[in-house]
Parts: structure tokens; C-alpha cells; sequence
């Protein structure tokens, strides 16, 4: 039964996980980055993304949507198109709620991934991956 709900499920189960994995990458390196070595929260902010990204790409299309598309350059180009998309929403929501409403900003991030895994998945489902 699980078996079966799994192969009907697939895609979003294992988006869910790689998505959440992702976003332990990018917390943790966030939290690294500003708070272990006091870098500039949008700048670290910048940084985690870069690295959440790349995981994001490779676990993506190897596991979530198995992409077979021999146009790598157009698939990657097209990932970090919608991901730098993304990442505007998450640094708008970064500003608004750290700089003008004072909220800590570790829960802020935490707060952004939840829409930002969201906007992802449509992203990469409606306009990366798509099957050929």
C-alpha cells in the first residue's frame, strides 16, 4: 500500500524531501554564515542561496523530476532563472520583516523557505523540467 502510494506520489514526496533538505542547506549555511562568522544577513542570505541552489539543481533533476533532457545548458540556465526569481521574494520578505518590522532574522529565513519551496516547485514543474 505505501509501495503504491509512493510510485502515484513520487515527485512530490521526493520534492519534499530534496525541498527539505534544501532548505536545511540553506538555513544552516545562512546560519553559518551570519551568525558564526557575522556576515551581513542579505549577504549571507546570498550566499546559502548560491549553495542551496546548486543542491537544489543536481537533486532536482536526478531525483525529483529525473529529467533525461539532453539541453542541460537551456535546463540549468532556465533553474537559475526561476531560482534568482526566488531568491527576490525571499530577500523582499528578508527586508520587510527584519529591517522595517524588527522580526529576528533566523525566523524570517525559516518563515521565506516555506513560500520559496513553494514558488520552486511550481517554477521547476511548470517551466524547467517539463517533460519534452
Amino acid at each position: 500500500m505505501l509501495n503504491n502510494l509512493y510510485k502515484k506520489y513520487k515527485e512530490i514526496i521526493n520534492y519534499l524531501i530534496f525541498g527539505g533538505l534544501t532548505t536545511v542547506v540553506s538555513i544552516v549555511t545562512y546560519a553559518l554564515f551570519a551568525k558564526v562568522f557575522n556576515i551581513d544577513y542579505l549577504i549571507s542570505n546570498v550566499l546559502s542561496w548560491v549553495l542551496a541552489v546548486l543542491f537544489a539543481y543536481i537533486t532536482n533533476k536526478i531525483f525529483v523530476f529525473e529529467s533525461k533532457s539532453k539541453k542541460n545548458v537551456k535546463e540549468i540556465t532556465s533553474f537559475f532563472f526561476f531560482r534568482i526569481i526566488s531568491l527576490v521574494i525571499e530577500m523582499i520578505i528578508l527586508y520587510i520583516f527584519v529591517d522595517m518590522l524588527h522580526i529576528d532574522d533566523l525566523i524570517t529565513k525559516i518563515i521565506a523557505q516555506v513560500i520559496v519551496i513553494v514558488a520552486n516547485y511550481v517554477f521547476s514543474k511548470v517551466f524547467v523540467f517539463k517533460k519534452d
